[in-house]
């Protein structure tokens, strides 16, 4: 039996299979799952979880540096503000943020991520070069400074560099405030080529992220996928996709096609591919879109703080569509609280109660849960999609003693979790890998990581 600090017991964990009662779960020296098993009985000096355990969350999609403007942007710019008015403003951070301070707000959101649920995040990175656009002396410089943030953090990583060519369909030329996000598909190649040793060499994935089509032309992206078959043929590809009307309504323009479905005539989607927002689909786009194996990257907050319109979740359910979430710009940072806006906006939009439980599972927490576990490692490419032999042993434990959980069962601690706490507070501990990252729902770094954090953030709001 493995030593105690390679086991834990469990009088309730949510297995992919649903609820199980008296699980030991145990790992090995490289943090997989060897053992699962319910139905034991504790023995010895097993751990046991102050709750029930839950499988680690993905977040699916994350722009690290936009962490530090949160909540920076919520006063009317424009008659009618919108993701355009925005992303002006988000321009205008990115031209001044250096690497420390990169490395700073990433540490920060990534340990913030932790204490609310998540295990390993998929970072969407564009943000390349230096203030002028010109490359660093390294340069993999912006995203070394990722990859040792998340090392800091103890989260994992599925690292996307950004291509990013054009500022909309048809091959318009960049505008100044994309000068830092800017490569050449040649460029970007050899960019995972210099990272992928760095991404092996902490276990983090590697992979490619082709902005959006209006970003990215026709060619680019060809050359793009056969250069990442080239370097690894499994390697996850996500990619932002009709998450603005504006967007459909240009691509029609450009093309004739909506984007989902010129993606889906022109690419090579499949289980690798991740479809960031993909919000405004039509009905043969959802049936088509979900029947290719991709994943929904669904970022609730993000796309409800930025006007972005409502998912048709039902219908990618009925269509068998795989989805995850994320949380995107980070206007909020909690596993349970995506959870919580997918299901009160499909209440919302359907005038129905309950809309996320399945067939498996009545309880809303719970079916949603399992089902975002397992999308969300899809589309990270890595082993983690729960409490299974062979997968990653990331893990959150409840805290039973939290007022919003005492006298419950396993299915209602959870969904009170999600519905009924404040979404962190009832978290004790969380686990990466086999390694506490928070316990007492404290990261050791919290503290430190914060100042740094604050301290960043000042330094950028100066240069205003």
């Amino acid at each position: 039996m493995p030593d105690a600090a390679h086991r834990l017991f469990a009088a309730d964990a949510l297995l992919p299979t649903g609820w199980a009662r008296d699980v030991l779960l145990e790992w090995d020296d490289t943090g997989k799952l060897s053992t699962v098993t319910p139905g034991i009985d504790a023995k010895g000096d097993t751990p046991r979880a102050a709750g029930p355990v839950l499988p680690g969350m993905p977040n699916l999609h994350s722009h690290a540096f936009q962490r530090a403007f949160a909540g920076l942007t919520e006063f009317r710019g424009e008659a009618q503000d919108s993701f355009w008015s925005w992303r002006t403003l988000m321009y205008r951070f990115a031209a001044r943020i250096s690497p420390e301070q990169v490395e700073a707000i990433a540490t920060w959101l990534y340990i913030e991520m932790l204490e609310a649920g998540y295990t390993s995040v998929c970072e969407f990175h564009y943000l390349h070069h230096d203030a002028d656009g010109r490359p660093y002396a390294d340069d993999a410089e912006l995203s070394l400074a990722l990859l040792r943030a998340a090392k800091r953090a103890g989260i994992g990583l599925t690292l996307l560099p950004v291509l990013y060519q054009t500022s909309g369909f048809g091959g318009l030329a960049p505008s100044e405030g994309q000068r830092r996000f800017i490569r050449s598909t040649e460029s970007m190649l050899r960019l995972l080529e210099r990272l992928r040793p760095a991404c092996e060499a902490q276990g983090a994935h590697l992979g490619l992220a082709p902005h959006s089509l209006r970003a990215v032309s026709p060619e680019g992206l060809r050359d793009a996928l056969a250069g990442l078959d080239a370097i690894d043929p499994c390697a996850p590809v996500h990619i932002h996709i009709a998450e603005q009307t504006a967007e459909v309504d240009a691509c029609l323009a450009w093309s004739g096609q909506r984007p989902v479905a010129w993606l889906l005539d022109h690419a090579p989607v499949d289980a690798r591919w991740c479809l960031v927002h993909a919000t405004h689909m039509d009905a043969d786009e959802y049936r088509r879109a979900a029947a290719s194996g991709a994943v929904a990257g669904l970022c609730l907050t993000t796309e409800a703080n930025l006007g972005d319109g409502i998912f048709d979740f039902s219908a990618w359910r009925e269509a068998g569509g795989r989805w995850g979430v994320g949380s995107d710009s980070h206007a909020c940072v909690n596993a349970a609280e995506e959870l919580m806006m997918l299901e009160y906006g499909q209440r919302l939009s359907l005038r129905q109660r309950n809309v996320g439980a399945d067939a498996a599972h009545r309880e809303v927490a719970t079916a949603l849960t399992l089902s975002a576990v397992q999308g969300g490692a899809q589309a990270a490419g890595r082993a983690i999609g729960g409490l299974a032999v062979g997968q990653q042993a990331d893990f959150v434990v409840l805290d039973a003693s939290h007022v919003a959980l005492q006298a419950l069962d396993a299915p209602d601690m959870l969904s009170s979790h999600v519905f009924a706490s404040h979404r962190s507070s009832a978290l004790d501990a969380v686990y990466v890998a086999g390694q506490a990252r928070v316990t007492g729902a404290r990261h050791a770094s919290h503290r430190e990581a914060a100042s740094a954090f604050v301290a960043a953030r000042r330094q950028l709001l100066a240069k205003d």
